[in-house]
């Protein structure tokens, strides 16, 4: 069996995302069997690739291999198309027709876009999976194939099975074995490889040196979600290829062509005349930082009053707080519900771990807090030195000495302070 790096480089598959080896790894399990697998993914990933590894690693490899995208074809001819069809069956009907599973008989058949499958066409794929037989349009007679079945979706095909748009005893028919490949916005670290690849390809198709990107570039190229995924890609590497004149391309450069780029993300990473756009940014950010600071400043002043004067309301039916999930049992005497006869409470907080006892907070403790509480911090050496010797002194009841020996100064310094900022 070859190996997963044996198997990229025989299909020139580039990356090396968690995703797309595992993707890699199903297919190359499945590839022995005859089960059916379902690939899912969005439009450009590399579905049929994938199809074409699991039947060239198959022991059908040397028998016939034929994609068919059942979205392209008429609901009126896809029957025909798939199963064949008898002479004079339907008009314009000129001669027996054999169907795909017919001339396929012992390959596989890769059904791309299954989801876009009609009903009636579905019943008849199913009656092939089950049992190997079904009948051309227009005839009676049962045929018989060995066909294995690859199928893909760029949609969630259990949502339309939901909406009834598609038999759900099919998706699980299907769904043996399934595959997602990831989008590229999903393999961000392979993004440039497999630029360079596209890039280094057509400048040997067409014999002109190959482009490089700057950094600016290739972040600009990495950050982009990729809705068309490698396909986009690919077609991006050309073009900039062909019709950048500078063989270095520059964010400029890449976002003439890819637009979009500077709409997606912000901040973008642009050239240097972009400046005054990210100047723009970064004062919009700026205010909203200080309209944030300015509601938080106000929301500290209203819950500073509010426990001053003590005029927090108790929710209704007594109820202060919930206990939080996982609360110990035994602390649960700790959160009481208040009665009437606890109307001069505001709340029985929480206490500390190393506390046993709730901290009750009384209408008649005015004093129990400072006269003044600052919301908007003075900054000052000169304010904070201030209200430092304030506190120490207050701490020791105006004993100087004691005063000085917290504060780290000498008694002296400490006399000359205060007579400097007038605390006496």
């Amino acid at each position: 069996m070859s190996t997963l790096q044996g198997i990229k480089s025989r299909y020139g598959i580039i990356g090396n995302s968690e995703g797309l080896n595992d993707a890699l790894e199903k297919a190359m399990r499945v590839a022995n069997t005859d089960l059916t697998v379902l690939i899912t993914g969005e439009s450009g990933v590399g579905k049929e690739v994938i199809s074409k590894i699991i039947h060239q690693q198959s022991p059908r490899k040397h028998n016939p291999f034929i994609a068919i995208n059942c979205g392209a074809i008429p609901e009126g001819t896809i029957n025909s198309e798939l199963f064949g069809h008898d002479k004079g069956s339907f008009t314009g009907a000129t001669a027996d027709r054999k169907g795909y599973f017919e001339t396929v008989n012992g390959g596989t058949i890769f059904l791309d876009e299954i989801g876009e499958m009609p009903s009636d066409t579905q019943s008849y794929l199913l009656r092939v999976l089950e049992s190997g037989e079904f009948l051309r349009v227009g005839s009676s007679k049962v045929l018989h194939t060995d066909v294995r079945v690859i199928a893909a979706t760029n949609v969630d095909l259990l949502t339309n099975v939901e909406s009834g748009k598609f038999r759900r005893d099919l998706y699980y028919r299907l769904n043996t074995v399934p595959i997602k490949v990831p989008a590229l916005r999903e393999r961000k670290d392979d993004t440039w490889m497999l630029f360079r690849k596209f890039s280094l390809d057509i400048a040997e198709k067409y014999r002109i040196d190959p482009i490089s990107l700057t950094p600016e570039a290739r972040t600009l190229l990495m950050r982009y979600q990729w809705p068309g995924n490698i396909r986009e890609l690919k077609n991006i590497a050309e073009q900039l290829s062909i019709m950048s004149e500078r063989r270095t391309v520059d964010g400029e450069d890449l976002l003439k062509v890819l637009p979009q780029l500077n709409e997606r993300f912000l901040p973008a990473t642009t050239t240097q005349k972009s400046g005054g756009d990210q100047f723009q940014e970064r004062e919009i950010l700026y205010k909203l930082l200080f309209d944030m600071k300015s509601d938080l400043n106000e929301l500290k002043s209203l819950v500073f009053g509010l426990i001053k004067e003590n005029k927090l309301d108790i929710p209704e039916g007594n109820k202060i707080l919930q206990l939080p999930a996982g609360h110990n049992e035994n602390k649960t005497e700790q959160w009481e519900t208040l009665s009437s006869k606890h109307e001069h409470k505001v709340a029985d907080i929480y206490p500390p771990r190393e506390s046993k006892n709730p901290i009750i907070i009384h209408k008649e403790d005015h004093d129990y807090f400072d006269s003044a509480e600052t919301v908007e911090e003075n900054l000052s050496l000169e304010h904070m030195e201030k209200e430092l010797i304030r506190k120490a002194l207050k701490k020791h009841q105006g004993k100087r000495k004691d005063a000085s020996e917290e504060l780290g100064i000498s008694e002296r310094t400490l006399y000359r302070k205060i007579k400097q900022y007038e605390l006496e």
